[in-house]
This record gives C-alpha cells, structure tokens and sequence, in this order.
C-alpha cells in the first residue's frame, strides 16, 4: 500500500566529484516497492529463532543487529519476495 506521509526523500553524500547534473528533472514521483507488486516475505526458522535469543539475552531496550537476504521478482512478474536466512547480532562499537 502506498502511504506518502511515510515516505522519506533520500539523497546522497556530499562529494567533491558529481558524476551527474544534481538538478530535478521533472515532477516528482513516488516509488515504493508494494505499488505496482504483491510483496512476500519468507524467514528462516533458525534466523528467526536467533534474533528471537538475542533479543531475549540482552538486557538492554534498544537492540541494533542485522537481518540479511535476498531480494526476488517472482517469474511472472507480479510479485517480490524477500528471503531473510541470516542474523548478524552487530558490534557494540
């Protein structure tokens, strides 16, 4: 579902070097990975099952860690599905 109050605009960092004019062409548009697709999201019971620990051992309210996986269009094109099968706890520091 499209939701533009959610929506935050995303610019890049500051360079000495543009490798493109940085000025709008055009009106803007929105883009959202749920518009024009059925979004799908598929987790490994392990991967879940380890954040599930992690989260449960920490002590602390705020909990940074990482969920990794793959990104897919399904064959006919209708469709994404994203595939987490990893946990990466993080670094304190």
């Amino acid at each position: 579902r499209f939701v533009p109050e959610r929506m935050v605009p995303f610019s890049f960092p500051l360079s000495k070097c543009a490798l493109w004019d940085p000025v709008p062409i055009g009106d803007v548009i929105g883009s959202h990975i749920a518009y024009y697709r059925n979004p799908k999201l598929s987790m490994m019971e392990k991967t879940l099952r380890l954040a599930y620990r992690h989260a449960k051992q920490n002590e602390k309210k705020l909990l940074s860690c990482f969920l990794l996986g793959t990104l897919a269009v399904d064959e006919g094109g209708e469709g994404i599905t994203l595939t987490i099968d990893r946990f990466d706890p993080g670094r304190e520091v």
